[in-house]
């Protein structure tokens, strides 16, 4: 299941990064959400669970949850036009270090001495991965670690609130989220205003609503769809057995985007880029281990 989700999710980042040029991204997340919830909503009543689904959906648990993923995927989809998917992805699969740091100060679980060094390692490999201080170094790259805290809330509250909540109903709270950040961001840059050079230059950050054709409805039905079946899959994966057992898996995702980053862009991983991504993992199968 989470092999399946960690491929799905590569995909849709290739979407995303393809599609960056034509909407914004608060603009994809309103409209695919406007097509995710339908779904989810059509697919419960199919099933025979649609009873009891919005109240278990919008639980102040899944609610919480529901926002430490949208701000994930938030943080990892507005630097994924301006870095290869490789260094996005393997910024934010840092999130095992941030488990290990909250499972030690929130809810009080030993770590020992692998688990710290994994952590100090799995710095190391972020410092060579983004090369701070050198050219080679993006402030975007920032975002997918701001991301990755808050993909590690978002699997210590699956773990300790939400295990025993339907699939189906925290994938409609985590995509009613996901609509509802995009509206809202929408309306607060009307009123914010950007000036028109850093529209210009971060159009699809802080550019406004463009027209869609029906290309774009085609693409944003297949983002919808993906958002259903991923929601489902990483709730579902992280419910059924240990998070370490799932996380060493969900590293698969950096072998996908490591060939479609050659495949799509053009874009072969650097010495440093390898080196920083074999440290990240190594890093985060110490801490999992336990």
């Amino acid at each position: 299941m989470i092999v399946m989700a960690a491929f799905t999710i590569s995909i849709q980042d290739v979407i995303f990064k393809l599609f960056s040029g034509n909407l914004t991204l608060w603009q994809i997340f309103a409209l695919r959400g406007v097509l995710a919830v339908p779904m989810l909503l059509a697919l419960s009543w199919m099933q025979g669970a649609h009873k009891g689904i919005l109240r278990a959906a919008f639980g102040r648990w899944p609610l919480l949850r529901a926002l430490f993923i949208t701000a994930t995927f938030l943080a990892f989809y507005a630097a994924v036009p301006f870095l290869s998917l490789s260094t996005v992805g393997a910024a934010n699969y840092i999130a095992p270090i941030f488990v290990t740091l909250l499972s030690a100060y929130v809810i009080k679980e030993a770590v020992g001495p692998m688990g710290w060094i994994g952590v100090l390692l799995g710095f190391v490999g972020v410092v060579v991965l983004l090369q701070p201080g050198t050219d080679a170094f993006s402030p975007w790259a920032l975002l997918p670690i701001i991301g990755a805290a808050f993909y590690a809330l978002t699997h210590i509250t699956t773990r300790i609130r939400c295990q025993g909540v339907p699939l189906a109903a925290l994938s409609l709270s985590q995509n009613a989220m996901m609509l509802f950040a995009g509206i809202g961001v929408t309306v607060l840059l009307m009123f914010l205003k950007p000036q028109d050079e850093m529209v210009v230059a971060y159009p699809y950050v802080l550019g406004g609503w463009s027209a869609v054709t029906p290309t774009d409805w085609l693409v944003l039905l297949v983002l919808a769809g993906f958002a259903v079946a991923v929601g489902m899959m990483l709730a579902g994966a992280y419910q059924s057995a240990p998070p370490s057992t799932v996380a060493t898996f969900e590293y698969s995702y950096l072998v996908f985007v490591a060939v479609w980053d050659i495949l799509f862009f053009d874009i072969a991983p650097t010495v440093a880029s390898i080196t920083g991504m074999i440290l990240v993992v190594v890093a985060g199968l110490l801490v999992l281990r336990r």
